[in-house]
């Protein structure tokens, strides 16, 4: 056994036991310790850094909504018979009083001439009668006659001039049904897929129809929105006609703008939300029957401090914004937002115009930290409109 090896071993422990008690009795600076936490990085942080705009907000709610013709017409046969022809071509757009189709006219004809050649009999026999009336008047003054034959004359005149009458309807109702072979469009608008082919006998009873006429200007635009909205859409729809714009579903492209033409009479209990439509003029057609777009209800104008979305943090205490001080260090600033839209937020408070604060950059700040602010990218922009691809609003 190596005794002097064991006696070192056991001195460097003694040593260090002695050492440690030591200082946990007597303590140790926490600098020593650990390191100091929270202390700012001794180089400046590249950011981007931007100043808060003082510029008009357009204040603007935002639905999902649905394009609806403004009238829709199955344009349905009312007599039967045979389709002699169809005088459309599937999407043409027709106006009032369009040929449609043509249903075979020949039976209607006949029946319309035979009412008119019933009229002709009833008439001629109705003069009949007034003249053997006109005698048998003459021939009861001197006796000729009885009373009862010129009564029974003056009744059979009322008869056959209740037949005129009759005769008279029936031609106007053959009038009718001969005019219901011609199918005419009853509104201006679009025509859709043909749902029957010329040469197919129809009927009046048929459930089905010709075709499916839509008109698409004017065109409305049904859409949504929370009922908490509710109390300033009616207050700013006391100041005029409020704007409503229409952009496809990715909220980019603008494709057309119209007018908010009425709010429904009751909320919708199961979803909370309230129904509003939309009308558009859609002379270029960019609105289509059936279409899902995105809504854009313009309830006013408000100018104040405006900064980019992406400057704003959510901390538990709610949004925040780096101000950046004089000296190039950042503080914490605690905001209210009061609207946002296009990736763009109203300041309500907590910021004014003028005032530099950090647009990105923000995962590496804490208060207190000395950045260094570089030159923004150009941002893409966030909108289109339906004419040009590269404008914004």
């Amino acid at each position: 056994m190596n005794v002097p090896g064991l006696w070192i071993a056991g001195l460097s422990a003694a040593v260090l036991a002695v050492s440690g008690t030591y200082l946990w009795r007597e303590g140790i600076p926490s600098s020593v310790m650990k390191p100091a936490a929270n202390t700012a990085p001794a180089w400046p942080v590249p950011v981007t850094a931007g100043v808060v705009k003082d510029q008009d907000f357009a204040i603007s709610r935002v639905g999902l909504g649905t394009v609806q013709a403004y009238n829709t017409v199955t344009v349905k046969v009312r007599v039967d018979g045979e389709v002699q022809k169809i005088a459309f071509r599937e999407g043409q757009d027709v106006q009032v009083g369009d040929l449609i189709a043509q249903i075979d006219p020949r039976p209607y004809q006949a029946q319309l001439h035979q009412a008119e050649a019933d009229k002709a009999r009833d008439e001629a026999l109705l003069a009949n009668a007034r003249l053997d009336l006109e005698r048998y008047s003459k021939l009861v003054v001197k006796e000729f006659a009885t009373r009862q034959s010129v009564d029974t004359q003056e009744a059979l005149v009322a008869q056959y001039q209740a037949a005129i009458a009759r005769d008279q309807a029936v031609i106007d109702n053959a009038r009718v049904q001969l005019g219901y072979t011609t199918i005419v469009s009853p509104l201006s608008g679009r025509t859709g897929i043909r749902l029957i082919d010329q040469g197919n006998i129809v009927h009046a009873s048929d459930s089905g129809g010709l075709v499916v006429v839509t008109q698409v200007a004017p065109i409305g635009v049904i859409f949504t929105l929370p009922q908490k909205y509710l109390p300033e859409i009616i207050d700013a729809m006391r100041g005029g006609a409020l704007v409503v714009s229409a952009y496809d579903q990715d909220d980019r492209i603008k494709l057309a703008e119209g007018r908010l033409e009425l709010i429904d009479n009751q909320i919708d209990q199961g979803t909370g939300s309230i129904r509003l439509k939309a009308i558009f003029s859609n002379l270029d057609g960019r609105l289509w029957p059936g279409q899902f777009v995105s809504a854009r209800l313009l309830l006013g104008v408000r100018r104040g401090p405006v900064v980019p979305e992406s400057a704003l943090q959510s901390g538990p205490n709610g949004s925040y914004a780096f101000f950046v001080r004089q000296d190039s260090t950042v503080e914490t600033r605690p905001v209210r937002i009061a609207a946002s839209r296009n990736g763009e937020a109203l300041i309500e408070s907590g910021l004014a115009a003028g005032e530099t604060i950090v647009l990105d950059g923000h995962y590496k700040l804490r208060p207190g930290t000395r950045i260094a602010p570089v030159p923004s990218p150009a941002a893409p922009a966030k909108e289109r409109t339906a004419s040009s691809a590269q404008g914004r609003e």
